[in-house]
């Protein structure tokens, strides 16, 4: 089986061709993109159309490498989306999810439903971020896409679409939008129209491993191939795909899904909804294979990129790895910091939000690029540790294993780290997960594989994982003292 995996995150996209044999998995990078938003008057949009004509040449550069390929899937970040109107086309360009304005939403949905009845609807995470709350600010500023649109499509559903003509919703992108029922059946109609938000937009909602259909004439045109090539929905959320490749052995453990943003959790049969579980920020997103990832969005190494984007603009130019360097060098807990502090969501320099957080709290404030980098690896490592404790609280499970996937995981400081905070084993790997377990889907859907637990089985024989054991316990012990002080 050879099938394509199109995984698109903040910074960057990929298209990976998978190849599956004597259930060994392969990969092969075949194309790989940047991800540019733009500011265009105050408001912070996804250039969509740049990322539709990099898909399409990462589908072309793929049909070369093999015309037979029998399957792709897309997955991307979660609650963007973009609006339809009646006749099929794109109302606008697509919000970003750290749009300033996506607080006015927020604040005025609270206000009129407030959070208890949210989450026993819908058990998600208050995110300024969320699509209901983007929606709602729509609603506010009276937007004209909103009032003459037909459908709405999720980021990987508009991909899709553009693709086959066919509009959807998968559940596990769904499910990240604040929008749909806890059960994950139906969207939350008497949720959105206590909001005053329409309810007639959604479009039919499908399960991971669905085929959504084949190729357009017109795509097949444009990429030179692609007759038999059917479009499969994935998890399409990239959290979730990821969580399908963890390769996990044990039943009691935890996964973090480290990248831009950190995301940990566990896997759960049903949702959790208890007053501890909303108190501790936590959430119920869709998973393949009839799973609920109960977990937590952490601001993740954001705060490492755009720290490195801020020098660079000021004409220095560290690569990740120096970066990791010059932490590794820097004194140990100088400052620490609640990485989901509202104010490094989205702020014109990361290294000076920083600074301001340590100067407000008492601490040291740190002088240098190794400093600052140090103290965003160690916090990141105890919100780790707070949120697995939140977790044990809510769920009654040990987790005596953390499973570290995704790109973060290369670099190792952090890993460490994780499990000098957190008190357990960390195994790392594989770094591809998303893509892995978006490949995975899709050979489930061609009856290549044989469920979640045969995939990981693949997984963990395809890409031999690192381990990390804990070490200074009593220093991280300490310094989680001092941490918990400081959350906001």
């Amino acid at each position: 089986m050879r099938s394509l995996a199109f995984d698109l995150g903040a910074e960057s996209g990929r298209a990976i061709l998978g190849t599956l044999e004597n259930k060994h998995l392969q990969l092969q990078e075949i194309h790989r993109f940047l991800n540019r938003p733009v500011w265009v008057r105050g408001n912070f949009y996804w250039n969509t159309l740049e990322l539709w004509r990099e898909i399409k040449e990462g589908l072309r550069l793929a049909l070369r490498e093999d015309p037979e390929i029998k399957s792709l899937g897309i997955d991307t970040w979660g609650v963007d989306f973009g609006l339809l109107d009646e006749a099929g086309v794109l109302l606008g360009n697509p919000r970003h999810y750290r749009d300033p304005q996506n607080q006015l939403g927020y604040e005025q949905a609270l206000a009129e439903v407030g959070k208890e009845k949210i989450w026993q609807q819908t058990g998600i995470q208050f995110q300024v971020f969320n699509s209901l709350y983007q929606l709602k600010t729509l609603l506010m500023n009276k937007s004209t896409a909103l009032s003459a649109a037909k459908t709405l499509l999720f980021m990987p559903d508009l991909f899709t679409y553009f693709l086959t003509g066919r509009k959807v919703a998968e559940y596990t992108i769904a499910s990240t939008s604040s929008m749909l029922s806890h059960s994950g059946r139906t969207f939350a109609a008497e949720l959105l129209a206590e909001l005053g938000l329409p309810t007639d937009i959604f479009p039919e909602l499908i399960q991971p491993g669905t085929v959504v259909g084949g190729l357009t004439s017109d795509v097949q045109a444009e990429v030179g191939g692609g007759a038999g090539l059917q479009v499969i929905a994935p998890a399409e959320h990239d959290t979730a795909s990821a969580v399908v490749a963890v390769p996990a052995e044990e039943e009691d453990y935890a996964y973090l899904s480290c990248g831009t943003w950190s995301l940990l959790g566990v896997e759960t049969d049903q949702p959790v909804l208890s007053p501890a579980a909303m108190e501790g920020s936590l959430t119920n997103e869709g998973g393949a294979g009839g799973k609920i990832r109960l977990l937590k969005n952490i601001m993740g190494l954001w705060l490492l990129q755009q720290s490195r984007r801020r020098w660079q603009l000021e004409g220095e130019n560290y690569s990740y790895a120096e970066l990791t360097e010059l932490a590794e060098q820097a004194p140990a807990f100088s400052s620490l910091i609640d990485p989901d502090a509202p104010e490094f969501l989205n702020p014109p320099s990361m290294p000076d939000a920083i600074c301001q957080f340590c100067r407000e709290t008492g601490q040291y404030v740190p002088q240098s690029k190794g400093e600052i980098s140090r103290t965003i690896l160690e916090s990141l490592a105890l919100k780790y540790r707070w949120t697995m404790d939140r977790l044990r609280e809510v769920t009654g499970m040990k987790l005596g294993v953390l499973h570290m996937v995704g790109g973060g995981i290369q670099n190792k400081l952090l890993c460490q780290f994780a499990a000098n905070a957190c008190g357990v084993k960390v195994v790392a790997g594989p770094v591809e997960a998303t893509a892995i377990g978006n490949l995975m889907v899709q050979a489930m859907a061609l009856g290549e594989v044989d469920g979640l637990a045969q995939a990981r089985e693949i997984v963990a024989a395809s890409f031999p994982p690192a381990v990390y054991l804990p070490q200074d316990q009593s220093a991280w012990e300490k310094q989680y003292q001092r941490f918990l002080t400081l959350l906001k």
